[in-house]
């Protein structure tokens, strides 16, 4: 894992491998950024110059590598596009500082120790810079037999421009270690394949986090799912033959704390069933769980930091395969609220593990249930592959995910539940069908989900269908694979929720 360090040394003086700088896009060319003086001054006041002679101009995630001239102790200086330059009295946004340290980390792949000298005007700047370029540094390469110096991630980021010796610094730079790390290691499950990544390896992955960081643990196999009525899960999991588990995890701050559940889908692969998925559409299925590592590793955070605030995690657990056992189209679950589920599609299965523990959640009367999961294609189609959207029984605290989203910077969309779209899942052999209008099929599951959330409790549903595996080139501190997606905005909404600012 990469080492994060607040240095005290100057740009100029700090002795690493590599020297980290930022650049803005000005009217006229590039323009140095503040943190780079020392390294400007060395190279005699004009290196915007040589970096626009070397065709850069400043665009956010444009990485430019030059040799360090006299005066400058590392040997290697990487200038980092920031984007536009700020207004008169604005400053980079700290999501635009995320990034450039993420892109530059990526870029120092193979070195030891770099220094970051990006622009640093507050707290929360010092934090994205680390979280950016821990996140930037990633690199999972436990299939691989050659790990060659190009393929390991930057050992050691040193953030230059913090206060070391200051609480609110060494506090921030603990909360972006914690964070990252949690993040990275949801990176790792998602890209697991999945002939390793199946519902009793996942549940043994959390059982040994819980024990690292105190955490209570309850792994329902097979054998007690049957005995609780677990429907939905049991349903889904038929075809395999790795038995599907529900994992509840759970973090306690203590009495008189405010709880939030977290609910993940946690399709270990997913065929499709009998309602099998073409070619071409199982390739990347093995990302399928990332709703499930979002929640297991926010959980994790959520302890890590020691917030006052009780939150339990539970991950739905199953493998979807086709098979003499497996679900048909036509079958009828009882789930485990209760109500009867007509299958007209077993591809429309991570809706019916999702019922099972949002039913189950809802028991334990939680101030707020928050389901993620890689739902829907139609919610890819509505928003894109970078932005999830964010569903809900109540519009203030969907409101509040959304802001949430955004101040941590995460792309999400607030979308509707219209209420003409649930006739479409009427059955006339149960109580609801799990499929509904093709059009709003993104919408449908969500009012689909809505019917197994206990009366009274705050619940919002996040489609990660989109951000949760990244198949194109990497940007920022976003790789190739999985992304882990909707964490920060968990961990930020547990942060608010033990502040008391959501009421």
């Amino acid at each position: 894992m990469t080492a994060l360090t607040l240095s005290t040394s100057g740009a100029a003086t700090l002795r690493a491998d590599a020297l980290v700088v930022g650049i803005a896009k000005g009217p006229k060319g590039p323009v140095v950024a503040a943190g780079a003086e020392a390294v400007d001054k060395a190279f005699d006041g004009k290196l915007a110059s040589v970096l626009e002679t070397l065709g850069a101009s400043g665009a956010e995630g444009e990485v430019t590598k030059l040799p360090a001239p006299a005066g400058v102790k590392t040997p290697l200086v990487l200038a980092v596009g920031l984007g536009a330059l700020p207004e008169k009295d604005e400053v980079h946004a700290a999501e635009s500082l995320r990034r450039a340290a993420g892109a530059a980390a990526r870029a120092l792949s193979g070195t030891k120790k770099a220094g970051f000298a990006l622009p640093i005007e507050s707290v929360e700047d010092a934090e994205a810079i680390a979280e950016g370029a821990l996140l930037g540094a990633y690199a999972f390469t436990a299939y691989q037999d050659d790990k060659g110096d190009a393929k390991l991630p930057l050992a050691e980021v040193a953030v230059l421009g913090a206060k070391p010796r200051d609480k609110a610094f060494k506090a921030a730079a603990e909360r972006a270690v914690a964070v990252a790390e949690e993040i990275n290691r949801a990176r790792d499950l998602v890209n697991t394949p999945p002939n390793d990544l199946y519902p009793e390896s996942f549940a043994a992955v959390a059982q040994a986090a819980a024990k690292e960081h105190g955490l209570k643990i309850q792994v329902l196999d097979e054998k007690a799912l049957v005995k609780g009525n677990y429907g939905g899960i049991l349903g889904v999991g038929a075809g395999s033959a790795h038995g599907p588990r529900l994992v509840k995890i759970s973090y306690t701050a203590g009495k008189g704390a405010k709880s939030l559940a977290f609910v993940g889908k946690g399709i270990t692969y997913d065929s499709g069933g009998i309602s099998l998925k073409p070619a071409g559409h199982n390739e990347t299925m093995k990302c399928d769980m990332a709703g499930a590592a979002a929640v297991f590793a926010a959980v994790v955070a959520v302890a890590r930091l020691g917030l006052k605030v009780n939150v339990t995690g539970w991950l739905a657990l199953a493998e979807n395969m086709p098979s003499g056992t497996a679900t048909r189209p036509g079958d009828v679950l009882r789930m485990y609220s209760g109500k009867t589920v007509e299958v007209l599609n077993t591809d429309a299965e991570g809706r019916l593990v999702l019922a099972d523990a949002l039913a189950r959640a809802s028991e334990e009367n939680p101030d707020a249930i928050v389901d993620v999961a890689t739902l829907t294609g139609a919610m890819m189609v509505a928003l894109g592959s970078r932005t999830f959207g964010i569903m809900g029984n109540d519009e203030s605290f969907r409101t509040a995910i959304h802001e949430i989203a955004e101040e941590v910077g995460e792309q999400s969309w607030p979308m509707p539940m219209p209420a003409e779209l649930r006739k479409g899942m009427n059955s006339e052999t149960a109580d609801i069908a799990n499929m509904g209008e093709r059009m709003g099929g993104g919408l449908v599951a969500g009012l689909f989900l809505q019917e197994f959330v206990g009366e009274d409790i705050a619940w919002a549903h996040l489609d990660i269908a989109g951000p949760a595996f990244h198949e194109a080139a990497p940007f920022g501190y976003t790789p190739k694979g999985g992304t882990g997606s909707s964490i920060r905005t968990l961990v930020k909404l547990a942060e608010r929720t033990a502040a008391g600012d959501l009421g």
